[in-house]
C-alpha cells in the first residue's frame, strides 16, 4: 500500500524535490528499494509533487503496484516505471493527459488498463518483457504514438485497430519480438509512417502483401517464424528487408501466401512485376551514379590486438552497485577541424543524451581525445570525498565539492530566471542521489578522466586537432542500451564527417587549429571512419565484454557502409 501514517518520516529524496519545486526526479537502486520494501510501497507524499514533468522509479523488486493518486501528477509528461515487479496499474492513469512516455518494461504485468487508449498525448509505450497476453482495444486513439515495444511478452495477436485504424499517421516503430502471434492484419499498409517492424520469434506461418504497400517501410524482422513460403522462409532469415519487400510487392508465391497466383491476380501479378523491373532498373541506374558517394560512407571495423599496446578497461567490483555498465572503443578518422565540424559534434552528443540517453538516466556519453590518456584504464567507483577531477572548465576539486557547487549554481540559477527549470550540468544532479560512490574512469597515471554521468575531465578534452577519440557510454541499467547507444554514436559520426567532408568549411577562428597545418586546407581525404575495440575486463581479466562485437553496428542506414 502506498498510504502512510503521519508519523512515518518522508523520504529525503521526495523532500528535496518538494522543498527546491524540482520538475524531475529518478528513484533507484538498492537504496530506494529498501525503503520501498520498508513502507510496503512508495512514500504518499510522492504524489504530492504536482510540478514534476519526469518521475522514473526503477530497479527496486519490492516495488509490486502504483497508487491510484499516480492521477495527482497531472504535469507528467514521462513516466518510468522499468525493472520493477509492478504487477498492476491502476486505471487512474489515464487521467495523466499530458503524458507522452510511458516505460513499464520489464516488470510483472499480466494486462494494461483500458484507461491508457485516453491518453492522447502518448508518444512512446514501452510495456516489454512482461506476462501481457492482450493488449487493450482502442490504442488507435493515441493518434500521437510514435513507438511501441511489446516484445518479450505472451501475446497471440495484436490489437485489430492498431493496423485498421487511419489515425496512426505518426506511428513508425513496431516491436513484438518473442510472443505467440499467428497472424499480422493485412491492414498494415494503414501505417503510412511506419519504418520499422520487428516480430521475430512469433509463430506467424504468412506475411500479408500489402506490407509492400507500407511506403516508408525501411527495417523488418521476422526471424524465427516458420512460415508456409520456404523461399520467403529463406529471405527473412537473411535479413533481406529490400528482397523480402520486392517479393511480397510482385506477389512472391501466391501474394505470400505459398501458392501460384491465377486468373486476375495472376495478370496483376505481371503487371506489378513489370512496374517493379522498371524501378529496380531506374534504382540500379541511379546506385550506379551514387556509387563514388556510397564509397565514402564506411565505417571500418579493426580487431583489437592482443599486443602490450592495445587499450583495456579493467572494471572494478565497486560499480556493481553504482553504475556496472560500460563500453568502450576508439574512432580513428574524424576530422573536426574545419568551421563548425566540431560545434556539431558537440551539439549531436547532447541531442543524443536528451533523445536515447533519456537526459542521460539510462545511459552517458563521454568522448575524450585518446592522445591526452595514458592505458590501461579502469573503471572504478570511489566515495565523494576522495574522487577528484578537473571538470571541463574548472579546476581540479573532490567529486562530492563539485557536486554542491553546481547545486549552489543550480539554486542561484532558478533565483535570478524566477523559474523551477535548470540548464547545464545542474539537471543530472538528482541522478547521484544516494550514492555513497561515485562512478569514474580512470587512466594508468592515476587520473579521473570520466564521472558519468555528469562531466568528462578537461585533461582528456576534444578539440579541433583531435583525430582519434575514445568513446564510452555507460548505464547503470543494461549492457544493451550501453551498446545501442554507441551504435547511434558511431553512426551519427559518420554523417557528420561526411557532412564536414562534402561542404569543404574553412577552418574556424577558435585558436584551436593547429599550428603546423595551414589554416584554410582540409588535409581529409576521405570521411572513412576507423572503430578501433576495446576489451572491458572484470578485476581478475576476464573478458566482460568486447565493442564492436560482430552482433554490433548491424544498422541497415542505407548511406552507410560497415567494413568487418
Amino acid at each position: 500500500m502506498a498510504a502512510e501514517s503521519a508519523s512515518q518520516t518522508v523520504w529525503q529524496e521526495i523532500e528535496k524535490a518538494e522543498k527546491e519545486n524540482r520538475r524531475e526526479l529518478v528513484l533507484q537502486g538498492a537504496a530506494v528499494d529498501k525503503k520501498i520494501e520498508s513502507c510496503g510501497g512508495v512514500h504518499s507524499r510522492l504524489y504530492s509533487l504536482s510540478l514534476l514533468n519526469y518521475l522514473e522509479i526503477s530497479q527496486c523488486p519490492s516495488l509490486h503496484s502504483i497508487h491510484q493518486d499516480i492521477k495527482n501528477l497531472v504535469h507528467l509528461q514521462s513516466l518510468i516505471l522499468c525493472r520493477n515487479k509492478i504487477a498492476s496499474v491502476p486505471k487512474d492513469i489515464g487521467e495523466l493527459k499530458a503524458l507522452k512516455v510511458l516505460d513499464l518494461s520489464v516488470n510483472a504485468l499480466q494486462d494494461l488498463p483500458e484507461e491508457i487508449c485516453s491518453l492522447g498525448e502518448l508518444t512512446t509505450l514501452n510495456v516489454s518483457c512482461n506476462n501481457i497476453r492482450e493488449l487493450p482495444h482502442g490504442l488507435s486513439q493515441c493518434t500521437k504514438l510514435c513507438s511501441i515495444n511489446v516484445s518479450k511478452n505472451e501475446l497471440t495477436q495484436l490489437p485489430e485497430d492498431l493496423c485498421s485504424s487511419s489515425s496512426l499517421e505518426l506511428l513508425n516503430t513496431i516491436i513484438a519480438s518473442e510472443n505467440a502471434i499467428e497472424q499480422l492484419s493485412s491492414e498494415i499498409h494503414n501505417l503510412p509512417a511506419l519504418k520499422v517492424l520487428d516480430l521475430s520469434n512469433n509463430k506467424l506461418q504468412e506475411i500479408p502483401f500489402e506490407l509492400a504497400d507500407c511506403p516508408k517501410l525501411k527495417e523488418i524482422n521476422f526471424k524465427g517464424n516458420k512460415l508456409k513460403d520456404k523461399r520467403l522462409e529463406k529471405m527473412v532469415n537473411g535479413c533481406q528487408t529490400k528482397s523480402v519487400l520486392d517479393y511480397l510487392r510482385v506477389g512472391g508465391r501466391g501474394k505470400g501466401k505459398g501458392k501460384q497466383p491465377d486468373g486476375e491476380s495472376a495478370e496483376r501479378s505481371d503487371r506489378n512485376r513489370n512496374v517493379s523491373k522498371k524501378k529496380n532498373a531506374q534504382k540500379q541506374k541511379n546506385k550506379e551514379e551514387e556509387v563514388d558517394e556510397l564509397k565514402q560512407m564506411v565505417v571500418r571495423i579493426l580487431h583489437v590486438s592482443d599486443a602490450p599496446a592495445a587499450v583495456t578497461v579493467k572494471v572494478s567490483p565497486q560499480v556493481k552497485d553504482v553504475r556496472p555498465f560500460i563500453v568502450c572503443c576508439i574512432v580513428k578518422g574524424m576530422n573536426l577541424k574545419p568551421g563548425n565540424a566540431l560545434k556539431r559534434f558537440l551539439v549531436a552528443q547532447t541531442k543524443l543524451h536528451d533523445e536515447i540517453c533519456a537526459k542521460r538516466t539510462t545511459a552517458t556519453i563521454a568522448t575524450h581525445d585518446l592522445s591526452l590518456l595514458k592505458a590501461p584504464l579502469e573503471y572504478d567507483a570511489r566515495p565523494p570525498d576522495v574522487l577528484r577531477i578537473v571538470p571541463l572548465g574548472r579546476k581540479e576539486m573532490k567529486a562530492g565539492d563539485l557536486l554542491k557547487m553546481l547545486q549552489q549554481e543550480a539554486d542561484e540559477q532558478r533565483k535570478q530566471k524566477k523559474r523551477q527549470n535548470v540548464s547545464g550540468l545542474h539537471k543530472y544532479l538528482q541522478l547521484l542521489d544516494g550514492k555513497d560512490h561515485y562512478p569514474c574512469l580512470v587512466d594508468a597515471d592515476g587520473h579521473v578522466i570520466s564521472f558519468p554521468p555528469i562531466t568528462n575531465s578537461e585533461r582528456t578534452k576534444i578539440k579541433k586537432t583531435t583525430r582519434e577519440l575514445f568513446l564510452e557510454v555507460t548505464s547503470s541499467t543494461n549492457l544493451q542500451i550501453c551498446k545501442d547507444v554507441m551504435d547511434t554514436l558511431i553512426i551519427k559520426m559518420a554523417e557528420l564527417n561526411k557532412f564536414t567532408f562534402d561542404h569543404k568549411e574553412e577552418a574556424g577562428s577558435d585558436g584551436e587549429m593547429d599550428s603546423t597545418s595551414d589554416p584554410l586546407v582540409d588535409s581529409s581525404a576521405s570521411p572513412e571512419l576507423s572503430v578501433v575495440q576495446v576489451k572491458v575486463l572484470d578485476a581478475e581479466g576476464n573478458l566482460k565484454v568486447v565493442y564492436p562485437s560482430k552482433t554490433d553496428l548491424t544498422s541497415d542506414v542505407s548511406h552507410l557502409t560497415i567494413v568487418r
